[in-house]
């Protein structure tokens, strides 16, 4: 007769909550102490990198982090300084989303449409005939030296190793103040390619797991279904992201309290990646990165005061520094470093192969896109295109997902190896890859940000600021909460400031025209939205009918695609374009009444009376 179990202890539900808090501040306590080093050795390096100066700081992080590794893997001293575990969860989870926000949330939408030809060739077209010229020739190769190594695996590996990496792209691009248009196009690419990544190495794990053979491939049901699900976790990504990011944009509309604001912000951030990629099984990637590039363009021009505009991007950075400065330290820190000298053979082949494919579809399809867009794509910024598609977090979380068994139970196949060949390929692209990134733009003669734009915006980040004291100073005394005397003081010392910096300003641009151009294309594409704006608010107020505002909104978007395509609409003094309004106003007898009224004004002022102004090519469109 088999023994009676001993009575299990009776734990009330008192207790049981005593014993959950408990625990949980254990854990919480332990977090902290292993989060503590991370920060100390952040701080270090930042202070060392001040002191050397331009090297980038991301970069420094990483290396500090393999020397630790390194470290630990030869004396066994430095393993429990930093005893945090990388997975795919916390890299997916709760340091991507905020990245990819802000990386998205701080991109020009206007820049990104005007490259979106290029971008969308390379991160989607691009990206798939690599992970295919790859997996083919990987399969000869990487079969030499690793029997075994089957198409299928070379076609995971490739859909891990392939996608550029946003996460280290923006921070080196930001350090170093490339181009705006090259930042576009590299930003660009690997803020759209990794939700493309994400779903081929989904679909290629799925059918190792199940142990599918190699013919399955060149099924053509099999490659439709492929096809089909990109499109459909993509466009659901897509439309996740859109409704999200509207429906916080339209809380923020009737909001005015920055910090409510900032924590929308962040709802939106993780909830469209969470809502996407773990309820709707659609891509969480191209979810938040849609959802980010909402509320950065559209949100920032009519949902955001000043004040709540600059909390929510301070915050949005002070998040990606933080997160930024943490992911570097740790792939510097988990990098198997044993692992990677026992497959050093492997790691040297997939290096130079990764590249060799990347520059095999950059200059060709630039070179296609080029026939159709203006401006092209020049050959220096191809150079880069190839060179600065960096690997790093995006890979790393997509190998740490690699599971241990298959479907059957049996082990997955030369795991170990494609471990180390993507870390490999991302240590080299982050830092020999980073390291020479500045050179490589020097050597190109690619200018980075000039003088000239550097000092404008910082003679209007300080216009904006006086203008904000301003306005600041003029609420204050209007409560009584400044004395008269103050306020005059203060508005005068203010008011001398704000005309010296327009003074300066216009003899900035007065002596940059392209920079005075470029300003008023961006100046006009705002003020043009925002009547964009006006118009939609009044058909809803009922305010004008529904047929003359479509008239009326038909114009100002034929307006905005003259801008868009570097046209001005204004013109001095003069009319730029001649807007719809004025011909029905001739039609109904009033033009004789507007000339009139325009030669006396003209008169008073002492000016000409419009005898000798010209018509202008655009009024006859």
């Amino acid at each position: 007769m088999a023994a009676a179990l001993p009575p299990a202890p009776v734990v009330t539900a008192s207790e049981f909550l005593v014993l959950v808090q408990e625990s949980g501040g254990a854990i919480i306590e332990e977090t902290l102490i292993q989060l503590l080093p991370v920060f100390i050795i952040a701080a270090g390096v930042g202070i060392f990198v001040a002191k050397v100066g331009r090297f980038p700081y991301t970069i420094a992080l990483l290396l500090t982090g393999l020397v630790l590794s390194v470290l630990a893997t030869t004396t066994g001293q430095f393993g429990r300084l930093i005893d945090i575990r990388l997975s795919d969860e916390l890299i997916f989870l709760v340091l991507l989303p905020p990245l990819l926000f802000e990386g998205a949330a701080t991109t020009d939408l206007e820049r990104l449409r005007r490259n979106i030809v290029p971008v969308l060739t390379l991160a989607v077209l691009g990206l798939a005939i690599a992970v295919v010229l790859l997996g083919v020739v990987g399969t000869y190769v990487f079969g030499a030296v690793a029997p075994g190594f089957t198409l299928l695996l070379a076609l995971l590996f490739a859909s891990m190793a392939l996608p550029t990496d946003p996460v280290s792209v923006l921070a080196l691009f930001e350090e170093l103040g490339a181009p705006e248009r090259l930042s576009v196009l590299v930003e660009g690419e690997s803020l759209v390619n990794d939700g493309v990544g994400v779903v081929l190495f989904s679909t290629f794990l799925v059918l190792v797991e199940e142990g599918a053979p190699t013919s399955r491939l060149f099924d053509p049901a099999e490659i439709a279904r492929i096809v089909l699900d990109v499109a459909v976790v993509s466009l659901g990504g897509l439309l996740v992201g859109l409704l999200t990011g509207y429906a916080v944009y339209s809380v923020m509309r009737e909001l005015d309290e920055h910090m409510t604001e900032i924590v929308l912000t962040f709802v939106l951030a993780y909830g469209s990646f969470v809502l996407a990629e773990h309820y709707l099984h659609v891509s969480g990637v191209i979810a938040t990165v849609v959802a980010g590039l909402f509320i950065g363009n559209r949100g920032a021009d009519y949902a955001m005061s000043p004040q709540t505009k600059v909390s929510i991007f301070n915050s949005l950075e002070t998040a990606a520094f933080l997160v930024n400065t943490f992911i570097f330290i740790m792939i510097g820190v988990t990098t198997p470093v044993d692992t990677l000298a026992a497959h050093g053979r492997l790691i040297l082949l997939a290096i130079p192969l990764v590249l060799l494919v990347r520059a095999a579809i950059v200059y060709p399809l630039t070179a296609l896109t080029n026939q159709f867009v203006e401006p092209t794509v020049s050959t220096a910024y191809q150079h880069v295109l190839v060179w600065g598609g960096l690997h790093g977090s995006i890979p790393i979380a997509l190998v740490l997902g690699l599971p241990r068994t298959l479907a059957s139970g049996a082990p997955f196949p030369l795991r170990e190896e494609l471990r180390a060949m993507v870390f490999g390929v991302a240590a080299f692209s982050l830092v020999v890859q980073g390291l020479t990134m500045s050179n490589l733009l020097d050597r190109l003669g690619v200018v980075t940000r000039s003088e000239a734009t550097e000092l404008y915006e910082l003679l209007l980040g300080r216009a904006r600021a006086v203008d904000e004291a301003l306005e600041a100073a003029e609420r204050l005394h209007a409560a009584g909460e400044i004395p008269d005397a103050v306020y005059e003081d203060f508005t005068a010392e203010y008011e001398r400031e704000k005309a010296d910096l327009n003074r300066t300003i216009s003899a900035l641009l007065s002596e940059q025209p392209d920079l005075a151009r470029e300003q008023l294309l961006a100046g006009e594409r705002q003020v043009l939205q925002h009547e964009k704006s006006a118009i939609m608010d009044a058909m809803r107020r009922g305010v004008v009918s529904d047929d003359v505002g479509e008239r009326l909104l038909e114009e100002t978007d034929l307006k905005l695609d003259r801008v868009r395509d570097g046209e001005s609409t204004v013109a001095g003094s003069e009319e730029g374009y001649t807007e719809f309004w004025r011909q029905r106003a001739a039609e109904y007898g009033l033009e004789s009444e507007l000339e009139a009224e325009a030669a006396e004004e003209a008169a008073l002022k002492g000016g000409p009376d419009g005898e000798d102004a010209e018509t202008d090519p655009g009024d006859e469109a």
